[in-house]
């Protein structure tokens, strides 16, 4: 089984005064389970080398104990920063592609020519789609080869604005990841309290609502890629 989990290049928000990244937790426990099951993972961003670390998320209201071991690895700190380009990746095939969130991934992800062709492609194909928090904002522009947005009458999940509100980005994020989905016609679900675990499957594609939805996530995608073995 081969997965490509894709994180962001973006270390920044636009305004240039708050730092930002991949929210670690959302790779760790994917990474967990995909190295536990033997799974040959190829990690990637949209410029290939660096990745940015959100630093809220190293902190330890939000650090949990896996995370905290894998960072405290520096082989692990070392896959992050040398991660593939996306571009060098457009011929391979996968069984998962999981977009991994972080606010980074509202800059890189969304008008990213190779990742929206991969995940595309993957689409298609029938294989996994799967993508957390602001990772799904990486499914926004993917259009299908017969021009309609992959995830039109898809139910999905992803970083509600209620829960932008609650982190206090409100006023700094590119956008209303919430209010795009809607717009694009994806049949977008939340939970009921914010910031707790949501995990929502349709057929191949599969998505969780924010940080604390990332171990629910991991053991969704293995179930389902377990399945299509």
């Amino acid at each position: 089984m081969k997965i490509l989990i894709i994180v962001t290049s973006t270390g920044t928000f636009a305004n240039g005064k708050l730092a930002t990244g991949l929210w670690l937790s959302e790779f760790t426990h994917i990474y967990h389970s995909a190295k536990e099951s033997g799974y040959d993972i190829t990690v990637a961003n949209p410029k290939g080398g660096y990745t940015p670390i959100d630093p809220e998320s190293l902190k330890p209201i939000f650090l949990d104990e896996m995370s905290e071991k894998y960072w405290e690895k520096p082989e692990f700190k070392k896959l992050l920063d040398h991660a593939n380009s996306l571009d060098n990746l457009l011929e391979q095939q996968f069984d998962c592609v999981y977009l991994a969130g972080g606010h980074g991934a509202m800059y890189d992800f969304p008008d990213n020519e190779a990742l929206k062709t991969i995940v595309r492609k993957q689409d298609e194909s029938g294989r996994i789609v799967s993508a957390i928090c602001h990772g799904v904002s990486g499914l926004l522009n993917v259009k299908l080869s017969n021009g309609e947005y992959m995830i039109k009458g898809k139910k999905l999940t992803g970083f509600s604005w209620f829960e932008e509100s609650l982190a206090r980005r409100k006023e700094d994020v590119p956008f209303d990841l919430e209010a795009l989905l809607k717009e694009r016609g994806a049949d977008y679900e939340k939970a009921l309290i914010p910031m707790t675990s949501k995990v929502v499957v349709d057929n191949n594609l599969i998505t969780g609502q924010d940080p604390f939805s990332s171990k629910e996530m991991a053991k969704v995608v293995m179930r389902q890629l377990n399945k299509a073995q």
